[in-house]
């Protein structure tokens, strides 16, 4: 059975209310084209859209946006010479995009935050999930242990922490992607009275620097910044799982990049 870009678009879009604005669109291809194959990832990286080449795959569902700004419309750049050339090598290819942020946000639970939650194995701890964070009590563990149970868990060759190694973390704030910033998470830590934040990413000389004063004073408080991968791919890898279940006649393939940064 032929299976079109926009019956898997229309698919995705069961899973959480149309709302607008959003980002979520069909970045490059058509909707009436057959779908091939798909590939599921956080971000269609050039390196991705070459391994989607060649496993014959023409869909491609990113998470982030394809060319390096949330708002892509916004880009306005045409001649630069890095987007060009991923542009040329998507044209060549026939590969499509899809963009696939918002709704997956907005299911009953976000989609992304259950699928770090899952791979924590932390669903039977889970006190509270809000709007934009999840809230969850597990067994103590020192910072040291919490930080190699996140490394072990997700696959991650590191993390970044600020805090005394040697506290008690029990109570503790998930916050995946770019939500790590002092808007979210000040109310979040005193409101809940968290040990612990666990985080993607966020802008460095606010939460972190709040802990660090915070530790300064004698306080129990501690920051992790895991990235913003590595704090998303696991819900995108079960979005693929799901795709898989859904749409048998298809190949689905999760890939997950390398790590962005070294360690030096």
């Amino acid at each position: 059975m032929t299976i079109t870009i926009g019956q898997i678009i229309d698919r995705l879009l069961e899973q959480a209310p149309v709302n607008e604005p959003t980002v979520d669109s069909l970045r490059v291809g058509s909707a009436q084209t057959e779908v091939t194959g798909i590939v599921v990832v956080f971000l269609a990286t050039q390196a991705v859209i070459e391994q989607a080449a060649a496993l014959g795959a023409n869909l491609i569902i990113s998470h982030e946006g394809t060319f390096y700004r949330h708002q892509e419309d916004m880009l306005g750049t045409h001649d630069d010479p890095v987007i060009n050339e991923k542009r040329e090598l998507l044209d060549r290819t026939g590969i499509a995009i899809y963009r696939y942020h918002d709704h997956i946000h907005r299911y009953k639970t976000d989609g992304i935050m259950m699928g770090l939650i899952n791979a924590l194995g932390w669903v039977p701890y889970v006190e509270e999930h809000l709007p934009a964070a999840t809230v969850v009590q597990i067994p103590s563990m020192t910072l040291e242990r919490t930080v190699q149970y996140l490394k072990e868990k997700l696959q991650i060759p590191f993390v970044r922490v600020v805090g005394e190694i040697e506290m008690t973390c029990t109570r503790i704030g998930l916050l995946a992607g770019c939500r790590g910033g002092a808007a979210l998470v000040l109310p979040l830590l005193n409101d809940y009275n968290l040990d612990l934040v666990i985080a993607g990413e966020g802008p460095e000389w606010e939460t972190p620097e709040y802990i660090r004063d915070a530790v300064h004073q004698g306080k129990n408080k501690a920051y992790i910044a895991l990235g913003h991968a590595e704090s998303e791919e696991p819900g995108m890898k079960e979005l693929a799982e799901r795709l898989q279940e859904e749409f048998p006649g298809l190949p689905v393939h999760f890939i997950r990049e390398k790590p962005l940064f070294l360690i030096l």
